[in-house]
């Protein structure tokens, strides 16, 4: 751990210790950890740094839509690759919402992203992406036939 000391005024300082306690921070430490964490992030993903993700797309869209349905099943199945689940749930008569846990290249992500949510009759949508560090192995999950040296894939974990 490295340690850094910065100077506050007092009124930023009361306005800071206001958002540790709403937020249910411990100390001033940990909060400053987390925005910082969360800054450069944002920074990484703006640079283009961020290879690796691991998203949520959540959308509202219109049930009746003609053949809507079907066209958004057709997209995350055209991508079988980035989408890891789906949740469906009905709002009301006329609307669903979908949730899309997704996983792969940022890159891949937000154009997959994008294409659902330019889908005519999906109102509102909402991708919320968090980077992270892909590592290839070859390694078996106590599956592989002996002898085969099981099969090459990614491990993501967060960045830190």
């Amino acid at each position: 751990m490295e340690r850094f000391t910065i100077s506050l005024d007092v009124d930023l300082a009361h306005e800071f210790d206001r958002l540790i306690a709403e937020r249910g921070y411990r100390n001033r430490s940990e909060a400053v950890r987390d925005m910082l964490r969360g800054q450069l992030e944002a920074l990484r993903q703006t640079r283009g740094e961020a290879k690796h993700c691991v998203a949520n797309l959540s959308y509202v869209y219109k049930h009746h839509e003609r053949e809507l349905a079907e066209r958004l099943t057709e997209i995350q199945h055209e991508h079988h690759d980035l989408t890891v689940a789906t949740l469906h749930a009905h709002l009301d008569h006329e609307h669903c919402i979908e949730s899309v846990i997704l996983k792969g290249t940022t890159q891949s992500v937000r154009a997959f992203a994008d294409a659902l949510m330019a889908e005519r009759g999906v109102r509102h949508g909402k991708l919320n992406l968090v980077s992270v560090e892909a590592e290839q192995d070859r390694h078996t999950h106590g599956y592989a036939p002996k002898g085969k040296g099981g099969a090459v894939h990614s491990h993501l974990k967060p960045r830190s």
